[in-house]
């Protein structure tokens, strides 16, 4: 009998290590227990709502101008590693960033599954940030010895204290790192794979805190020096932090209880998520929607289909790829209210990187040239497709060639992005393959 329940115990505690788990609910009842953190939270919160209003108010608003935003990413637990796997945690950090890129651009691949589930939903949109979010590389925090120039990722720093898992000391931030949206990915006990404060603050140091198993994805080659830090199924697709970014930028889950009357202030006080009591969990990534069969999770409790694909339920994230365009006005409104505490010197200038560099012809086929108008100590070149797969990186070092002809290995026809990277800093720049 003993063995019979240890054998069952076992297997529930395996079936709760495969749903998503978000500890932000617990997080934020921790803030809310503290005057003085609950204070800050609240009058943030009446910003936050004044922008929201305007922005719903203004039916003309401009969304063409591109959010640049100063990303630190952090290692906590990294310290004694080699140089050489902290080339393979860098390299893995921004594959993470260049997929919250894709998501939040709605430029993942998978958004297409959208067109064929559609007409279900009536009055929801996908939704776009327009955002870009930038691993720092310029003027970086006193003490934090990074040299200029190189990227925002440290490893062994106590960022947050042991013991410190939500708001016991300091509520998860570090002001040293005030300006940066700051993630941390370390190992989270419980079964939790992220969390963040509803509504974060760069002012404070505020931090998203990522577990170290659901970090990122499969770099291309999958380097065993990751070790300890290569995302598992089926969390491998860097959508966790996709989720608990959207806490950071004021959204809550899309499972917060059927609609009252007035669905501003009901829910997740997002209009165009259809609501639903309850999170869905398990699915297969065949189905669009996915099959309530699965895991015996109705499709809807409130009388509406549920939004499976929203990035803001539990679905594993094969099965996750869509915000809606009312999240997308939400997380905007957000950012506005929270752009003056971010740093306006993190990020390299890019107008004065991109008049010392031409990248032609684009459109093309695979083949193109990188052209400097003068000479570049070293530089880096990346190409990954909308998914974030890198299909192209190379380094030259102390280069004496103001051309540089990448020619890509049989690409397919569609949109990519080329990170250059130099001493002066970082830029992006669409490519078209035809």
């Amino acid at each position: 009998m003993k063995l019979k329940l240890l054998f069952a115990l076992l297997v529930f505690q395996v079936g709760l290590a495969q749903q998503r788990t978000c500890g932000s609910q617990e997080l934020m009842q921790t803030i809310m227990d503290n005057p003085v953190q609950r204070a800050a939270y609240l009058e943030q919160q009446n910003k936050f709502d004044v922008e929201l209003q305007r922005l719903e108010s203004n039916t003309l608003r401009s969304t063409n101008a591109v959010i640049r935003i100063p990303v630190a990413v952090h290692y906590p637990t990294a310290g004694a590693v080699t140089e050489t796997v902290k080339t393979c945690l860098r390299r893995l950090a921004q594959k993470q960033i260049d997929i919250l890129n894709a998501d939040y651009n709605a430029a993942n691949t998978d958004i297409s599954l959208w067109n064929s589930v559609s007409s279900n939903y009536p009055g929801t949109n996908t939704g776009s940030l327009n955002v870009q979010f930038v691993i720092a590389t310029l003027d970086h925090p006193p003490g934090t010895g990074l040299a200029e120039g190189s990227v925002a990722v440290t490893f062994g720093t106590d960022f947050i204290g042991a013991g410190d898992r939500f708001c016991t000391n300091g509520c998860n931030q570090d002001t040293t790192w005030n300006g940066y949206v700051n993630i941390v990915v370390t190992n989270i006990t419980g079964g939790i794979l992220g969390f963040s404060p509803v509504g974060g603050t760069p002012g404070t140091g505020k931090t998203v805190v990522i577990d170290n198993n659901a970090f990122g994805a499969a770099l291309s080659p999958n380097p065993a020096t990751c070790t300890g830090f290569v995302p598992g199924a089926p969390y491998n697709k860097g959508r966790t932090l996709t989720h608990e970014l959207g806490h950071y930028f004021n959204l809550d889950h899309t499972f917060q209880g059927c609609d009252g009357a007035n669905c501003t202030s009901s829910g997740d006080k997002v209009c165009d998520t259809p609501s639903t009591d309850q999170p869905r969990y398990d699915c297969n990534a065949a189905d669009n929607p996915p099959d309530p069969a699965v895991s015996g999770v109705p499709v809807s409790t409130c009388g509406e289909l549920q939004l499976t694909m929203n990035y803001m339920d539990y679905v594993e994230d094969a099965c996750m790829y869509m915000f809606t365009a009312g999240q997308a006005t939400r997380m905007l409104a957000h950012y506005n209210s929270i752009k003056n505490q971010l740093s306006t010197t993190a990020l390299s200038n890019e107008t004065f990187l991109e008049n010392q560099f031409s990248l032609y012809p684009n459109p093309n086929k695979g083949s193109f040239t990188i052209e400097f108008k003068e000479l570049a100590n070293s530089f880096s070149v990346e190409v990954y497709d909308v998914t974030g797969k890198t299909i192209y990186e190379n380094n030259y070092e102390q280069s004496s060639n103001l051309i540089q002809v990448i020619n890509l290995d049989n690409p397919s026809s569609g949109i990519y992005f080329v990170n250059i990277k130099s001493d002066k800093g970082m830029v992006t720049k669409k490519l078209i393959i035809e």
